[in-house]
């Protein structure tokens, strides 16, 4: 049976600092995290189903992350993070890859992979014969910080900017760029469709500027 397909970005299993620094994810300790996000993991990925993390999964010492990575369910791929420092001959395996940049079909949708967040990204102006988007940026790196307000700001500046198409005809830019950053999910990888949504929701909830 075939699996569904997740995202996920900047997850930090073992990164003690972010409970009280940068994301303040208050946590009691490092096995507190730990434990509710292999929960929230594990409670959603099934055997079958295949999991994209969008860079910095693990910060970890080498003897201990091999063991942690046979816990997390489903078929794992990876987009390198700047702090996916794990990596050896021993846990690579548990990868089906490992990649800086991945270029992958999702439900008849492109779908750029970087765990850094990509402007103006191969596909942008694509759109499907329903005008709907043909394509999606998915990233990760910058968590919920002023940088990732500054990305909001320019996807609102290149959503409200009119360009002639090929046929001469009036449209706005697809800007596309979605942040799968683990806390804005909950701690919860997420199909495609799941991040749109959720991206959308939240950008809602709090207008450019105020977020």
């Amino acid at each position: 049976m075939r699996g569904l397909r997740y995202y996920i970005a900047d997850l930090h299993f073992f990164h003690e600092a972010l409970n009280d620094r940068m994301d303040r994810r208050g946590f009691t300790d490092t096995e507190a995290m730990n434990a509710y996000m292999l929960e929230r993991w594990n409670g959603k990925v099934r055997k079958n189903d295949e999991v994209i993390i969008l860079g910095d999964l693990l910060w970890g010492r080498p003897e201990e992350t091999g063991a942690f990575l046979k816990q997390l369910n489903g078929r794992l791929y990876l987009i390198q993070g700047n702090h996916d420092r794990f990596l050896t001959a021993e846990n690579t395996g548990r990868f089906q890859w490992i990649r800086p940049y991945a270029e992958l079909s999702d439900n008849r949708r492109k779908v750029v992979l970087c765990h850094y967040p990509i402007l103006c990204y191969k596909g942008q102006y694509r759109l499907k014969e329903d005008g709907s988007p043909g394509t999606y940026m998915l990233h990760g790196h910058v968590h919920d910080t002023q940088d990732q307000r500054l990305l909001e700001q320019f996807q609102d500046i290149t959503r409200h900017t009119v360009i002639r198409d090929a046929s001469g005809a009036k449209r706005q830019i697809p800007c596309n760029l979605i942040n799968c950053f683990c806390m804005y999910s909950d701690y919860e990888p997420l199909t495609l469709d799941e991040w749109i949504e959720c991206d959308r929701k939240r950008r809602q909830s709090s207008p450019p500027g105020l977020r």
